[in-house]
């Protein structure tokens, strides 16, 4: 099978409060091939979201002059569990509805600043009027409806902890965290919370030449025919699956987009993306529509 794209890019996002460049920052890693269709890296640091979304956007329009089909991988969820959005009262498709919900209350400002936390003590308080599902917050940052610690076992037992991607995901070695978490060494609900506007608007600065899997193109092996009117498809990646190795040099998130950027083009040009993109075998209707649906799946889990 032909290869499904050009390009593969990857960016590592960062939840930060702050203006910061190197270790645990923002990351956008670029695989690309030379006029000798040979495979090449390049990685680009920028010290805010709002740079971030700029250079994203600037990557694509210069691909795009090219005509090149891109795959963009992003490190954060792109749904919550099932059921988040029916707890929240959203109208509408829930994944859809959700995205709608967070841009219209996360505020990140081009300095980083953010109000993160504060969008999670309201949807705790929406969802449960408790502290939970949504937890972690540095003690200057928790109040009633958001905790600096996990929630109690059973508290909100109802409510699942993990989408059907990470269940996946931890019968093997990996160990995904939960979207609940806000704060923490590898939480990845702040990075969620800022995330989703920023795709969200890139998505809609791409009009139809742009996708995101599988909310918009279904949960399927796709084909060169499925992407070939499309200047870029967004998904969800998770760069820990990779087993990156720092070259001399590089900063852990430097040699983690690097080594996605990479081993999706390999993927690709070995046949296997095509089928990433596709549930297992064993996937049930009602899995499917849940993820297509509300909860996102991560591309190779």
């Amino acid at each position: 099978m032909a290869r499904l794209f050009d390009a593969y890019v990857v960016a590592d996002w960062t939840a930060a409060e702050t203006k910061k460049l190197g270790d645990t920052s923002l990351w956008i890693g670029v695989a690309k091939r030379d006029v000798r269709f040979r495979l090449y890296t390049e990685t680009h640091n920028v010290a805010t979201r709002a740079e971030g979304e700029a250079l994203l956007a600037s990557i694509l329009a210069d691909h795009r002059k090219r005509g090149d089909r891109v795959l963009v991988g992003l490190d954060f969820n792109f749904g919550y569990p099932v059921g988040t959005a029916a707890r929240l009262k959203l109208d509408g498709t829930p994944w859809n509805s959700m995205w709608k919900f967070i841009a219209s209350n996360v505020v990140d400002k081009a300095d980083n600043t953010n109000n993160r936390y504060q969008v999670a003590a309201k949807m705790n308080r929406l969802m449960t009027d408790e502290a939970w599902p949504l937890w972690g917050a540095p003690a200057k940052q928790a109040q009633r409806w958001l905790t600096t610690t996990k929630p109690p076992v059973g508290a909100g037992a109802d409510i699942p902890e993990f989408r059907a991607t990470e269940n996946a995901a931890r019968k093997g070695r990996l160990q995904p965290k939960s979207v609940w978490q806000m704060h923490g060494a590898g939480a990845v609900g702040g990075q969620t919370l800022v995330g989703i506007p920023a795709v969200r608007r890139l998505l809609e600065s791409l009009g139809s030449s742009g996708a995101v899997w599988p909310f918009g193109t279904g949960w399927r092996e796709l084909t060169p025919d499925d992407v070939e009117p499309l200047s870029a498809l967004v998904v969800e990646v998770w760069p820990s699956m990779f087993d990156a190795k720092p070259n001399e040099g590089e900063f852990k998130d430097q040699a983690q987009v690097r080594s996605t950027a990479e081993a999706l083009a390999q993927m690709d040009e070995a046949g296997d993306l095509a089928k990433a993109f596709g549930p297992p075998k064993d996937a049930t209707p009602e899995l499917i529509a849940q993820v297509e649906q509300e909860e996102g799946w991560i591309l190779g889990v």
